[in-house]
C-alpha cells in the first residue's frame, strides 16, 4: 500500500469513528427511550417529537451492524440493537405484514402505506444485523420481508417490482416515495434498493435458490430494462416498462448503481454474469461521470430539456467516492483513484460540519452550505457516508493483501 492510499484509508476510518458514528450515538440516539430521534434540522435544532421513518431505521441497523463487523468495537452493538428492536417492535405490521412507512415519536403508526423501497431497506438492515450477531429473529424477519415483496410487489404479468401498496396490500393512487418523484408504477430507485437488500440477504443465505434466482433476475432487469443505450439508468416506468421520463438523468444514482450492481454480481459468484456486469457497470460509471466536475464534486441531475440541478448532495458525493474507486479497482481506469481521492477532498473541504458534526445535506449551486435541509431525519441517515468509509477502507485493505478485520459473531 503506497503512502497516499494509507492516508486515504486512515482519513476515512477517522471520519467514520470520530465524526459520523459519534454524531448518531451522541446526538440522535435516545437510549432512555430506546430509539433514535426523528429529526435534527440543518441548524442543529432537535425535534424529539418528529415522525420516524422505516428507511431511517433500516439504514441505522445496517450502518452500526456493518461498523461492528468491520471494527469489532462492541459498543457499536448498542445502537445497532436499539434500531433493530425499534424497527421490529414498532414498524412491522402485525396484521398485514411488511413495514409501515413511518411511526410517531411514541411508536404508534403514522403512515401505514407499504413502500417496497422501505421493505428493501428493512431487509438490508436486519440481514446485516443477523450477519453480525447470528440473531435468529432478525434473520427470520428479513426472510419474511423477502417473501412479502415477492408476494405483493413482483409483477407476474409484466415483470419487475411495483412501487407501493396500501396497508392491506390494495392498490394506491399515489405511489410516490416523495414529492420530488414521479407517480409511476415502477422506478429504478426502488428496484436498486430491493436488489441491495436481496444481495445482502443472499450473503446470509447463500444456498437459498429462490433468493438467488430473484437477485439474479433483478440484476438482469437493470441490464435489459433499466439501463439505456447511452449507459445511464432510466428513472420512472409504467407497468409495461415504457420510460415515462426519457432523458432525465440522476448522476448520483448512476454512480451508486455502477458499483452496487457489480458487487451483487460478485456475491452471486457466476463468472459469466460477472463478466457481463463488469462491462455494463463500467458503462454506467462512465456515463455518470458526465456529471463530474473538476473540483471533484458530482452534480445532482440533468433534465430532459438540458437544464442542470447543480446542487452537490451529500449522498451523491459519498457514492461518487466508491464508484470511482470501483472504476480504478475493477474496471481498468487507473486514473480514477486520483478522482476518488479528489472527491473525498471536496467532501472534507465543503460538506463535513467541523463544528456541529456529520455532513451538511448539500452545497448549493452558488457554493454556499445548505442549512435548510436536515442533518438527521426521514431521509438523512448515516448510510451513504458511513458505507463510503467502510467500503473503500475494505477495498484498500484487500489491495494490501490483508483481509479487513471481522468481529467474531456472538449469540
Amino acid at each position: 500500500m503506497n503512502d497516499l492510499l494509507k492516508t486515504f484509508r486512515q482519513e476515512l476510518l477517522d471520519e467514520l469513528e470520530h465524526d459520523i458514528l459519534p454524531f448518531w450515538t451522541e446526538r440522535v440516539m435516545a437510549p432512555a427511550e430506546r430509539r433514535f430521534y426523528g429529526r435534527i434540522a440543518g441548524d442543529g435544532t432537535l425535534y424529539p417529537d418528529a415522525d420516524q421513518s422505516a428507511v431511517l431505521y433500516g439504514r441505522l441497523i445496517w450502518t452500526f451492524s456493518a461498523a461492528y463487523r468491520m471494527t469489532g468495537r462492541r459498543e457499536l452493538l448498542l445502537p445497532a440493537t436499539c434500531a433493530r428492536n425499534y424497527l421490529l417492535d414498532h414498524f412491522i405490521d402485525p396484521e398485514f405484514g411488511g413495514v409501515y412507512w413511518s411511526v410517531r415519536a411514541d411508536g404508534t403508526p403514522a403512515d401505514t402505506r407499504k413502500q417496497f423501497y422501505a421493505l428493501g431497506f428493512a431487509i438490508y438492515g436486519l440481514s446485516e444485523y443477523a450477519r453480525a450477531t447470528d440473531d435468529a429473529r432478525a434473520a427470520k424477519e428479513a426472510w419474511r420481508l423477502f417473501e412479502t415483496i415477492e408476494a405483493h410487489s413482483f409483477d407476474l404479468q409484466n415483470d419487475g417490482y411495483l412501487e407501493a401498496a396500501a396497508r392491506d396490500w390494495s392498490p394506491l393512487e399515489d405511489v410516490r416515495l416523495s414529492d420530488k418523484d414521479a407517480n409511476e408504477h415502477k422506478t429504478m430507485n426502488t428496484h436498486l434498493h430491493i436488489l441491495e437488500g436481496y444481495a445482502n440477504l443472499l450473503r446470509l443465505y447463500p444456498s437459498e435458490e429462490r433468493l438467488r434466482s430473484q437477485t439474479r433476475h433483478l440484476l438482469e432487469l437493470f441490464f435489459t430494462r433499466i439501463m439505456t443505450p447511452d449507459g445511464h439508468l432510466g428513472l420512472f416506468f409504467d407497468e409495461t416498462w415504457h420510460d415515462r421520463h426519457p432523458g432525465d438523468i440522476s448522476f448520483g444514482h448512476d454512480i451508486e448503481a455502477s458499483w452496487l450492481l457489480f458487487r451483487t454480481a460478485q456475491t452471486l459468484g457466476d463468472d459469466e454474469l460477472l463478466g457481463r456486469a463488469r462491462s455494463c457497470c463500467a458503462r454506467i460509471a462512465e456515463a455518470a461521470l458526465e456529471g463530474y466536475r473538476p473540483d471533484g464534486s458530482m452534480i445532482y441531475e440533468r433534465h430532459a430539456d438540458g437544464s442542470i440541478d447543480g446542487e452537490r448532495h451529500w449522498w451523491v458525493q459519498a457514492e461518487t467516492v466508491i464508484g470511482l474507486y470501483y472504476l480504478y479497482r475493477y474496471f481498468g481506469r487507473a486514473e480514477a483513484i486520483e478522482d476518488s481521492m479528489r472527491t473525498w477532498k471536496y467532501i472534507r473541504t465543503h460538506l463535513i460540519d467541523r463544528e456541529g458534526g456529520e455532513w451538511w445535506w448539500s452545497i448549493l449551486p452558488d457554493g454556499t452550505v445548505n442549512r435548510r435541509n436536515d442533518k438527521a431525519g426521514f431521509w438523512k441517515c448515516p448510510y451513504h457516508n458511513a458505507r463510503m468509509c467502510m467500503e473503500v477502507t475494505t477495498l484498500i485493505e484487500r489491495e494490501d493483501g490483508r483481509p479487513p478485520h471481522r468481529a467474531t459473531p456472538i449469540g
